[in-house]
C-alpha cells in the first residue's frame, strides 16, 4: 500500500468521524440543558407545543426562580416590557402593575397594561404547569406547599409523576401529608391498568373519607375490565357509603345537641316565668336581645379603653353585664306592668307583645338598624376537626358546656337557696306562701327578674354564632315556647329533655324537608303531642296544674 492511499484512507475516515460527530450534536443539541434565561425566553414562543418544552426545560433546572415564575405565569402575573423585551412579574395595584424582574429580582416600579406583553396560557399549558410545580414542591419544608404538590401532581398522573411521588412519600414524615400523598398514590395506581396495583389502591381508598375516593371507585366499578377489581370497588363503595351514613348521623346529632343548647338558653328563663307566675311573656325574645347587645356594648367599650391584650375577656365580662341589665329591666317590667295584670293571660300577652315592639325600637333609635358584629375571642375560634370532615367548633362547644354550666347553676338556686324554696313555696301553693309570711310580690318581681336575666346571658350566647340585630330575639320566642310546652310548664328538667329533642328532630328534619317544613313538621309533632299529654314530658305541679285542672 503506497504512503498516498494511506494518507487517502486516513483523510476518509477523519471526515467519517467529522460528518458523524456534527450529526451527532445536530441530533443531541436540542436534548442538551438549557440555561435559565434560554428556557425563560421559550415561554413566549409563539407556538403553544413550544412553550410545553419551555415549561418542562425549565422543570430540569435547579433553580430557585423556576417556581415564582411558573407560578406567576400560570396566575397571568408574568409579562415582557414592550421597551426592552424583559420578563417582569406584575402585581395588580389599581390601574398600574408594581413589577420586578425575573432575572435579577430588582423592583422596576409601575407600570401600566398599555406598556406590557401578557405571556398567554391555555388549559393545556396551565395542566403542565401545575404538573411541573407539583414535582417541584415535593420536596419544599414548607407542609401547606407539600400539600398544594400533591394536588398540582394529580392532575398529571403519569407514570414519572407517580415513582416522583411514591419516592417522596418514602421520605415524607408529617402524618397529614403523607395521607394525602398515599391517597395521590392510590388514585393514580387505580387508573395503571395493573389489577395488582388496582385492588391494593382500592383497600387504601376503602378507609377514605374523601368524596373523590367514591367518585373515583365508582368509575372503577364501571369501567374496569378486571372481574375482580370491579368486584372490589362496588364492596369499597358499599364500605364508605356505611362510613358516610354513620358520620352524617354524628354531624347532625352534634348539630342537634348545639341548636338544642341554643333553645334551652333561651327558654330557661321563660320556664322560671311561665311556671311560676303563670305569665305568657311575648317580650322574652327582647330579653334575650339586650343580652346579646349587652355584649356588643362591653365588646366596643373593651376595643375603646383597654389594652388589645385585654380583648379576648370582654366575654367574661359581658355575661354578668347582660344578666343584670335584662334582669334590671325585668324587674321593672313586673312591676310597672305585669303585676296589674295577673288573672288576665289573654290582657298580659297583648301587653308584652305591645312591650316587646317598644323595646326593638328603642334599640333602634340606640343602636340603628343594621346587624352588629359580636367578635368571638381567640379562645373560642377555630375548632376541631375530626374524621370524616365533622368540625367541632370552639364557639359551639363553649356554648353548650355553657349552657349546661347555666342550667345547673338554676337547679342549684331553686333547690338550696332561700329563694329558690320561696319560689317553689310560690310555685306550689301562693295563698298558703303568703299565709306562712312569704312576700309574694317580691318573690315575683325577683321570679321574673331571674327569668329575664337568664334570657340575657342567653343573648350573649347567641352573639357568639351570629349578628346582633332588634330582631334577634324574635328568631327564637316560638321555639322557646314550644320547649317550654313540649317539656312541662315550670319543670327544668322539661326544659333540658325537650330543648334537646326539639334541637336533635329539626336538625334530623331539614335534609329531608328542609328548614321551614322542618319546623312545621315538629310544629304539628308537639300539637299531636299535648293533645296526648297536655302536661308535657313532665307534669306540672302548683298553681297553673290546679288552674288547668
Amino acid at each position: 500500500m503506497t504512503a498516498r492511499r494511506v494518507t487517502g484512507l486516513l483523510l476518509a475516515g477523519v471526515g467519517i468521524l467529522a460528518m458523524a460527530l456534527g450529526l451527532y450534536l445536530m441530533i443531541a443539541a436540542p436534548a442538551q440543558a438549557q440555561s435559565f434565561d434560554e428556557a425563560l425566553v421559550g415561554l413566549d414562543a409563539s407556538s403553544f407545543g413550544d412553550k410545553v418544552r419551555a415549561i418542562e426545560a425549565l422543570a430540569a433546572i435547579d433553580d430557585d426562580r423556576v417556581v415564582p415564575v411558573l407560578v406567576a405565569m400560570e396566575d397571568g402575573r408574568l409579562f415582557r416590557r414592550k421597551e426592552d423585551g424583559l420578563f417582569v412579574i406584575g402585581e395588580k395595584r389599581g390601574r398600574s402593575f408594581d413589577l420586578t424582574a425575573v432575572l435579577s429580582g430588582e423592583q422596576l416600579g409601575e407600570a401600566r397594561s398599555r406598556d406590557l406583553d401578557k405571556i398567554t396560557v391555555n388549559n393545556r399549558l396551565r395542566g403542565a404547569i401545575m404538573a411541573v410545580l407539583g414535582r417541584l414542591q415535593l420536596g419544599s419544608p414548607d407542609r401547606a406547599m407539600r400539600l398544594a404538590a400533591v394536588e398540582n401532581i394529580l392532575r398529571e398522573r403519569s407514570a414519572a409523576a407517580a415513582d416522583q411521588l411514591r419516592a417522596a412519600l418514602a421520605e415524607e414524615s408529617d402524618a397529614a401529608v403523607r395521607d394525602a400523598m398515599a391517597f395521590g398514590l392510590a388514585a393514580m395506581e387505580l387508573q395503571s391498568g395493573d389489577p395488582a396495583q388496582q385492588l391494593a389502591a382500592i383497600e387504601l381508598l376503602s378507609q377514605s373519607f374523601d368524596p373523590q375516593a367514591r367518585a373515583m371507585l365508582g368509575e372503577t366499578a364501571l369501567n374496569a375490565s378486571d372481574q375482580e377489581v370491579r368486584a372490589a370497588a362496588e364492596a369499597a363503595m358499599q364500605a364508605i357509603e356505611r362510613k358516610r351514613w354513620l358520620i352524617d348521623l354524628a354531624a347532625n346529632l352534634y348539630q342537634g345537641i348545639s341548636l338544642g343548647s341554643i333553645l334551652l338558653l333561651a327558654a330557661i328563663g321563660l320556664a322560671i316565668t311561665f311556671g311560676v307566675m303563670g305569665v305568657i311573656n311575648m317580650a322574652h325574645g327582647e330579653m334575650i336581645m339586650l343580652g346579646a347587645y349587652s355584649a356588643f356594648v362591653v365588646q366596643e367599650l373593651f376595643r375603646a379603653f383597654l389594652p388589645g391584650s385585654w380583648f379576648d375577656l370582654y366575654l367574661v365580662a359581658a355575661i354578668p353585664v347582660a344578666f343584670l341589665v335584662a334582669g334590671a329591666v325585668g324587674v321593672g317590667v313586673e312591676r310597672g306592668l305585669i303585676r296589674f295584670l295577673y288573672g288576665r293571660p289573654l290582657e298580659t300577652l297583648l301587653a308584652t307583645w305591645g312591650l316587646s315592639l317598644i323595646l326593638q325600637q328603642v334599640v333602634r333609635m340606640i343602636f340603628g338598624a343594621p346587624n352588629r358584629a359580636v367578635a368571638n375571642p381567640s379562645w373560642m375560634s377555630g375548632g376541631i376537626e375530626l374524621v370524616g370532615g365533622i368540625v367541632l367548633t370552639y364557639n359551639r362547644l363553649v356554648i353548650i358546656a355553657f349552657c349546661l354550666a347555666v342550667l345547673a347553676a338554676i337547679a342549684l338556686l331553686l333547690r338550696y337557696s332561700s329563694f329558690g324554696l320561696q319560689m317553689r313555696a310560690v310555685t306550689q301553693n301562693r295563698a298558703m306562701a303568703s299565709t306562712m309570711g312569704i312576700n309574694t310580690a317580691r318573690v315575683d318581681a325577683l321570679t321574673f327578674g331571674l327569668g329575664s336575666g337568664v334570657a340575657g346571658m342567653g343573648g350573649v350566647a347567641l352573639s357568639q354564632v351570629g349578628n346582633v340585630s332588634p330582631n334577634l330575639g324574635q328568631l327564637y320566642i316560638v321555639d322557646s315556647f314550644m320547649v317550654v310546652v313540649f317539656g312541662g310548664v315550670g319543670q327544668l328538667a322539661g326544659t333540658f329533655v325537650g330543648a334537646m329533642t326539639l334541637g336533635i328532630i329539626n336538625k334530623f328534619l331539614e335534609p329531608v324537608a328542609g328548614a321551614v317544613l322542618g319546623k312545621v313538621a315538629v310544629l304539628v309533632l308537639i300539637i299531636l303531642f299535648i293533645q296526648r299529654r297536655p302536661q308535657g314530658l313532665f307534669a306540672l305541679k302548683g298553681r297553673a296544674a290546679e288552674a288547668a285542672s
